[in-house]
C-alpha cells in the first residue's frame, strides 16, 4: 500500500480560518507584554524623576519578575485543576488593572503597587497561554506557536523604545501603560472563540499549596528585601531577615544542591537564574545611565534596547543551528563568559566616562552572551530530567530566572542608594555588581555537566 501526504490545503496551518483568530490574538497578547517590558524600561528615568521615586526606581522592576513567580505557580495549579478559561482571564484582568493604576499612579509607591498587578497578571498569562497551546491546537502546529511567540518578545524590542519615547514626549509617560489597555481586551477578544471549546481537564496530580505559599513568601521577602536595605539605620538590619526569608523560599522551591551549585542540574538551574540577575541588573539602568551620564533623550538611550534585541535573536538563532556541535555545557559557558565581558565592558565605560556608543557597543554583547547560553538551560534541563520531575524542574527554572532577576534588581536599588549617599557613582556600583554576579554564573555553568541524579525538595 503508498501512503500519500495530504493535499497541502488539507494541512493545518496557523492562518488557516480555524485558528487564524486564536493565533493573531496569542501573538498578540505576547507581543503587548513584550512591549509594556521595553517601554517602560524606557520611559522609566522619566517617570522617576517625575513622580520623585528614584529611590524606588529599581522596586518598579524587581516588583513585577517577584510578584510573577506567584502569578505563575497559581495559575498552573487553577489551569490543572479547572482548565485554563478562568484563570486566563484573571490573568488580563490584573494585567490590565495593573496598566491602569500605573498610568494613574500620583505617587512612586503607586506605581509599584501597580507593577506588582503587572506581575501577577503576566506570570500567569505566559502559563496560559501554553496551556491553551496544548489544548487548542494540534501537534504539528505547536511548534510554530511558541516560535511565534519568540518572534512576539523580539519585535517589540525593534520599535518599542522609538514608540515609548514618541508617545511620553506626544502625550506624556502615562499613556505608554493606559494606551496598552484597550490593545490587550481586543486581542483577548480575538481567543474568546477557542476558549469556548476548552473542556476541563482530567484529575490530575494536585500542586501542594505549600508551593504557592513560598512562592508567595519569596516574592514578598524580595520586595521588602529592598524596602528595608534602602533605609539607614536599624531598620536596615531587618534585610537581613528578608534574605534569609528569600533563601529559604528558594530552598523549598528549587531543586537539592541549587543553593550550593551542585554539579548537573541544580547548576544548570542556577546557571538560568544568574544569567537572569546579571542581565536584567544591566537592563534596568541601561537607559537611566545614559540619559543622565551623556544625556541623551529617551528614544535615543533606548537605541539601547534595541541592539541587545537584536544580538540576542541573533545569538540565540547561531546557537540553534550549531545545534549538538556545540555541548550544552560549552554553549552555556560561552553565554555566561560574554554576559561578564559585557557588564565588565559595562562598568569600564561609565568609570572612564567613554563614548555612550561604547557602553551601548558592550551592552550588546551581554544580549549576544543570553542568546547564546539562555536557551540551552532550557534543553539542558529536560535532558536531566525524568517523567517524574520534569514538571517540577521546569517551575524550578522559570522560577529561578524571575527571582533570579528580581532578587538582583533588588539589591542593586540598595547598592544604588548607598553608593548615591557615599558620594559614589551609583551607576558605577550596580555594574559593578553585574559584574560580581556574572563570575557566579561563569562559576555554575563550569558545573552544569551531568552528574549523578539528585532528588528534587
Amino acid at each position: 500500500m503508498t501512503l500519500t501526504a495530504p493535499p497541502a490545503e488539507d494541512r493545518p496551518r496557523l492562518l488557516s480560518p480555524t485558528y487564524a483568530a486564536t493565533t493573531i490574538g496569542m501573538f498578540a497578547l505576547c507581543a503587548f507584554a513584550a512591549f509594556e517590558a521595553t517601554a517602560v524600561t524606557t520611559v522609566m528615568p522619566t517617570v522617576a524623576a517625575e513622580l520623585d521615586g528614584v529611590g524606588l526606581y529599581a522596586l518598579s522592576f524587581a516588583a513585577p519578575l517577584a510578584s510573577g513567580v506567584v502569578g505563575m505557580v497559581a495559575a498552573g495549579a487553577w489551569s490543572d485543576r479547572r482548565g485554563p478559561v478562568r484563570p486566563l482571564a484573571a490573568a488580563l484582568v490584573l494585567f490590565a488593572l495593573g496598566l491602569v493604576v500605573c498610568g494613574t499612579a500620583t505617587s512612586m509607591e503607586v506605581l509599584v503597587a501597580g507593577r506588582v498587578l503587572q506581575g501577577l497578571g503576566g506570570g500567569a498569562l505566559t502559563v496560559c497561554l501554553y496551556v491553551v497551546v496544548g489544548a487548542v491546537f494540534p501537534a504539528v502546529l505547536q511548534p510554530a506557536v511558541f516560535a511565534s511567540f519568540a518572534a512576539a518578545w523580539v519585535l517589540p524590542s525593534l520599535f518599542g523604545p522609538a514608540l515609548a519615547a514618541f508617545v511620553a514626549h506626544a502625550a506624556g509617560w502615562r499613556w505608554v501603560f493606559l494606551g496598552v489597555v484597550g490593545l490587550v481586551v481586543l486581542a483577548a477578544l480575538l481567543i474568546v472563540p477557542a476558549l469556548r471549546g476548552i473542556g476541563r481537564p482530567g484529575e490530575g496530580e494536585p500542586v501542594p499549596r505549600s508551593r504557592l505559599a513560598w512562592a508567595a513568601v519569596a516574592a514578598a521577602a524580595v520586595l521588602a528585601l529592598e524596602l528595608l536595605g534602602s533605609r539607614e539605620g536599624a531598620a536596615a538590619l531587618l534585610a537581613i531577615a528578608a534574605l534569609a526569608a528569600v533563601v529559604l523560599s528558594l530552598r523549598r522551591l528549587l531543586p537539592a544542591g541549587a543553593l550550593v551549585a551542585r554539579r548537573g542540574l541544580p547548576s544548570v538551574i542556577d546557571t538560568r537564574g544568574l544569567l537572569s540577575a546579571s542581565f536584567f541588573c544591566s537592563e534596568a539602568y541601561i537607559v537611566f545611565v545614559l540619559q543622565d551620564h551623556w544625556g541623551l533623550t529617551p528614544g535615543t538611550a533606548g537605541i539601547a534596547l534595541m541592539v541587545v534585541g537584536l544580538t540576542w535573536a541573533g545569538a540565540s538563532q547561531v546557537q540553534s543551528r550549531l545545534g549538538e556541535r556545540v555541548s550544552h555545557v560549552a554553549a552555556m559557558r560561552c553565554g555566561s563568559g560574554l554576559a561578564l565581558l559585557a557588564t565588565t565592558a559595562l562598568a569600564l565605560v561609565v568609570a572612564i566616562d567613554g563614548p555612550w556608543a561604547l557602553a551601548i557597543a558592550a551592552y550588546a554583547v551581554a544580549g549576544a552572551g543570553m542568546g547564546f547560553g539562555y536557551p540551552r538551560t532550557g534543553v539542558a534541563m529536560l535532558a536531566a530530567s525524568t517523567d517524574a520531575d520534569r514538571g517540577f524542574n521546569s517551575a524550578a527554572l522559570s522560577i529561578a530566572d524571575s527571582l533570579g532577576g528580581a532578587l538582583a534588581l533588588s539589591v542593586s536599588g540598595i547598592v544604588f542608594g548607598v553608593a548615591n549617599r557615599a558620594g559614589a557613582d551609583p551607576f558605577l556600583s550596580v555594574f559593578v555588581l553585574a559584574s560580581a554576579i556574572g563570575v557566579l554564573a561563569v562559576v555554575t555553568a563550569a558545573r552544569t555537566a551531568p552528574g549523578r541524579t539528585q532528588p528534587v525538595g
